[in-house]
């Protein structure tokens, strides 16, 4: 089956900022090779529905769970590991009070990640995180967004909408790819978000041609953590169908991560975490879970069950990165 063709979405600022910026353009301009499929190619790379007991819910870690209640995004990412359902419908009102349900009877549940799409771009925001922070047992909350880079504006006034007083920590994960997205437009959402008392981390995907050598990551991660956003996870790109050509070798990215821990601060490392396709959880992208093989790599998942990974270009020598 082809990849789906996910429709162009760019808003106006991202737009200006993708003519002044190739890293950032290559992000989000359309090309023809998301039209091709390889052999590995997967509509559900990390497993969302093999372990989803509701609608827009899935619970893979014992203590936590993903909710997902809009599909929608300001902007469509090209590499989006959801590119076969983002833009669809997201989570209805009964949906969502399913889930909550599902949340509340279970104890054990100590985390809620809101994802999707982007959780800043659904204006039940914050009716939800009143829910959330009403459930007990329930630790802190987290919001997995881009809509600082996507639309800095938009996401200010999100941010004066977030609810003041909060009894669980707030945590936002914000994705963020390149330096040249920490336009001040977006440094000016950062900081409107911390205004309201929330903690911020990142997450980065490792993309070729974007950001697939030590010296743009260590420029980026810098910048977050004087901003005073911990980098927390880089991301091996998932194997999403129509993304073929955005993909690292592993062997390239456990070079560049090798580098980053030889000249950065660990404030500003990140986690270089791979995760196994079929649903089988994220790792940590280093020889405690992932060693080569005969055809490619095995990955240990955290049960201790064992699963293939194929080579990509791996077959070629990574070239070292500078020391």
């Amino acid at each position: 089956m082809p990849p789906r063709d996910l429709p162009e979405l760019i808003p106006p600022y991202l737009r200006a900022l993708s003519a002044r910026s190739e890293a950032v353009a290559r992000q989000f301009a359309p090309d023809a090779r998301e039209a091709l499929a390889t052999p590995d190619d997967r509509d559900d790379p990390i497993g969302d529905h093999a372990h989803s007991p509701l609608p827009g819910l899935v619970h893979r870690y014992p203590d936590r769970v993903l909710i997902l209640p809009t599909l929608a995004c300001a902007a469509h990412c090209r590499f989006c590991f959801r590119r076969d359902r983002v833009g669809a419908k997201g989570m209805s009102d009964a949906q969502l009070d399913a889930a909550l349900a599902y949340v509340s009877a279970r104890p054990a549940v100590r985390e809620a990640i809101l994802s999707g799409g982007d959780p800043l771009t659904d204006p039940r925001l914050g009716a939800l995180l009143r829910r959330l922070d009403a459930i007990p047992h329930l630790d802190w909350l987290r919001i997995h967004t881009r809509l600082p880079v996507h639309d800095p504006k938009r996401a200010l006034k999100v941010a004066a909408d977030l609810p003041e007083e909060r009894r669980a920590a707030l945590w936002i994960a914000l994705h963020v790819n390149h330096a040249d997205e920490l336009t001040p437009e977006t440094r000016a959402a950062i900081r409107a978000l911390q205004g309201r008392g929330a903690f911020l981390v990142s997450q980065t995907v490792l993309l070729k041609g974007v950001n697939d050598d030590a010296a743009t990551l260590s420029t980026l991660f810098r910048a977050l953590v004087a901003l005073g956003v911990k980098p927390y996870y880089l991301h091996h790109p998932d194997r999403a169908a129509g993304t073929e050509h955005f993909r690292v070798p592993l062997a390239r990215g456990r070079a560049i991560a090798e580098t980053l821990r030889a000249t950065l601060s660990g404030l500003a490392q990140p986690a270089y975490i791979l995760d196994i396709p079929g649903g089988h959880g994220k790792v940590w992208a280093t020889d405690a879970f992932v060693t080569p093989a005969a055809n490619g790599w095995v990955a240990r998942a955290t049960d201790g069950s064992l699963h293939p990974y194929p080579a990509d270009a791996d077959a070629e020598v990574a070239p070292a990165e500078p020391k």
